[in-house]
């Protein structure tokens, strides 16, 4: 399999936990909005160490984006991520995935499973086509939302937030349930993408079916 050692040109991080990279764009390198690739540090001890993390830039960007959120206490890769900066070197492989835009429907995000939204909904917004959509995305607290300004501005009030361990005013405050799904979409004749943690993607997936939703309008990463 391809791969390709390409330069970091710009990194930041954009929530306390969650770092945005910008790196080189190999050439011909192509992608679909939702799909990701395997990456691994140019460093030793660290080349083979591949995980896999989603684009998040426009395919016709010049350069490519990941956003990826970081987990410091296990000192895996992504403790790592958080030490590279400009000018160091990540190695990437070839672009793959399940999760691509099909037609309107609801998109549902657990933490960081938003990232694999990013893209498409970045290219919904380009080519005028984001009637129709809505992200709903759960997260722990209010410091944990990616892209909340982004998303707001692209959604308005289809960008609903939902809140596990903070109460925030205004928004809602409880875990994606049963009771929640029926008054949020009520039509369930429609697309429904899913990413987040496993147990998240599958909870979605058993209510979703329970509420009519059709198995083959479920899009989730197998």
């Amino acid at each position: 399999m391809a791969s390709y050692t390409v330069k970091v040109i710009d990194t930041e991080f954009i929530t306390p936990d969650v770092k945005r990279f910008v790196v080189e764009r190999p050439k011909g390198y192509t992608y679909e909005p939702g799909q990701a690739t395997d990456v691994a540090i140019d460093k030793p001890g660290w080349t083979d160490q591949l995980r896999p993390f989603t684009f998040t830039g426009l395919p016709g960007a010049k350069h490519l984006e990941f956003i990826i959120k970081l987990y410091d206490g296990r000192g895996g890769v992504t403790h790592q991520l958080g030490l590279v900066h400009k000018n160091d070197q990540l190695i990437l492989g070839e672009p793959f995935g399940a999760i691509t835009y099909k037609g309107p429907g609801f998109f549902f995000a657990g933490g960081a499973g938003v990232t694999p939204f990013v893209a498409i909904l970045r290219d919904l917004q380009k080519r005028k086509a984001l009637a129709g959509n809505t992200l709903v995305c759960s997260n722990h607290t209010a410091t944990d939302v990616i892209l909340d300004e982004e998303f707001t501005k692209m959604l308005g009030k289809r960008f609903i937030k939902i809140f596990t361990r903070q109460r925030v005013i205004g928004f809602h405050e409880r875990r994606i349930d049963r009771d929640l799904l029926v008054a949020l979409v009520q039509d369930f004749d429609q697309y429904f993408y899913l990413c987040g943690p496993e147990d998240f993607v599958a909870d979605m997936r058993r209510l979703l079916e329970e509420l009519g939703a059709k198995a083959e309008a479920l899009v989730f990463e197998q």
